[in-house]
């Protein structure tokens, strides 16, 4: 069982003030105020041995980052947040012009917390190892699939500096296993603010036969709620996005 702590630089990340981010040797014009947000959400992909890497951007598009030659987060593949520019023309290494592929300049790259999915292992044993505590799913650019992951804002109850856990369990239904299951375990800490934090999971335990989409099932704070993703076909950002009804869904309000 594979479990892991939030970031909690994310959560604070994602407010529109008081922002905190995870700054490696990257330039930062202070008073540049598009410097505190998000450009992307992306995919660090280094190679084997970490002497280059890049961003996947979308299904389409990888940016390659001329001003960083490694990960900084060594050769693990992470879903990130970025924060960037097109580099200049003086910026662009000689020879590097490649279809699909945009020379960026990075200001800021901010990793979130990506996890393998975790295996069913009984209704009540899954509450047990997972626990159940109750979560919100949040409507916006952040809650997508997309390059074999599942990306999930969402907020919860943070109060008394416990570490909290999360997982994707798949194969707890056998009837429909494109269905899974996000659980929650708070550690006792459930009454302190709402706030907001990052998961990513890969869903490579998917089995093809789910085509174009799967079922996401949580906890909140008024019941059992779940959601559709697509996962095809290949093309747009929103085309991917997640299909949520409205009473489904907590809107973002920051």
């Amino acid at each position: 069982m594979i479990m892991g702590k939030f970031n909690y630089i994310l959560m604070f990340a994602l407010m529109v003030s008081g922002l905190s981010f995870i700054h490696s040797c990257f330039k930062q014009d202070d008073n540049n105020v598009q410097m505190l947000y998000p450009s992307a959400l992306v995919t660090v992909k280094p190679n084997a041995d970490n002497t280059a890497f890049c961003l996947q951007l979308n299904d389409k598009t990888v940016l390659n980052p001329v001003n960083l030659k490694e990960s900084p987060f060594g050769t693990k593949e992470v879903r990130a947040l970025v924060n960037y520019r097109e580099a200049n023309e003086d910026e662009i290494p000689a020879g590097e012009n490649e279809e699909n592929v945009l020379p960026v300049y990075v200001n800021w790259l901010d990793s979130i917390r990506t996890k393998p999915m975790v295996p069913h292992l009984g209704e009540v044993e899954d509450v047990e190892a997972y626990g159940d505590d109750p979560v919100e799913i949040i409507d916006d650019w952040l809650t997508i699939v997309e390059d074999g992951y599942l990306t999930l804002r969402f907020r919860t109850n943070w109060g008394n500096g416990a570490t909290h856990y999360v997982n994707l369990v798949y194969g707890a239904d056998p009837d429909d296993p494109c269905r899974v299951i996000f659980h929650h375990d708070a550690k006792g800490d459930l009454d302190g603010p709402l706030a907001d934090a990052l998961v990513a999971f890969k869903l490579s335990e998917l089995p093809e036969s789910c085509g174009q989409e799967i079922t996401l099932e949580w906890q909140s704070y008024s019941g059992r709620k779940t959601a559709k993703f697509n996962l095809g076909p290949r093309g747009t950002d929103e085309e991917k996005r997640v299909d949520f009804t409205a009473e489904e869904l907590v809107k973002s309000i920051y």
